[in-house]
């Protein structure tokens, strides 16, 4: 009963918060200023397992190798849509891991993905995986409609799953 006070109370200050004049008045002034940046072209990922992590992207999640550098070493991988760069930590099994409590970094990084079934495929898939650690599987996002998950790959970044039907 506590935890649903909490749950509702948190989400009636997020409501003011969101819909102040003050966050709308922020919000349209900077609607007329055109970014300086057009989206990512990559996304470098630290790993401590190159072959390992290498190998869920392109057999796990059916990503295409596309190069890659071996005096690095590293390998490019790619859905059609995002790529990502792979670099090989100095030492792979003395590598510090990432925590996202208490270090600066990348806290992870989230996929789309088309419908909830294949969110469930993908949760289906990473089970089976050496390495891979699942947080939680496929949820309801801050009630819905989205559902979202969240795993280890096996170097240990955490990469998120998520369709919004929206």
């Amino acid at each position: 009963m506590k935890k649903l006070f909490c749950l509702i109370i948190f989400s009636f200050i997020t409501s003011a918060i969101l819909s102040s004049s003050c966050f709308a008045e922020v919000a349209s002034s900077e609607k007329n200023k055109p970014a300086l940046t057009l989206g990512f072209d990559h996304v470098g990922l630290s790993v401590s397992n190159l072959d390992a992590t290498t190998n869920f992207f392109v057999d796990t999640l059916g990503w295409e190798l596309r190069g890659g550098d071996p005096s690095y070493p590293a390998k490019f991988v790619s859905d059609g849509k995002m790529f990502l760069t792979l670099w090989q930590t100095a030492n792979g099994k003395n590598a510090v891991e990432f925590n996202r409590r208490n270090n600066v970094g990348l806290h992870h990084l989230a996929f789309t993905v088309a419908s909830f079934e294949e969110l469930e495929e993908i949760h289906r898939r990473v089970k089976s995986v050496d390495g891979v650690v699942v947080e939680f599987p496929p949820e309801l996002a801050y009630g819905g409609p989205k559902k979202h998950m969240m795993i280890r790959e096996p170097s240990g970044n955490r990469l998120e799953f998520a369709h919004s039907p929206r």
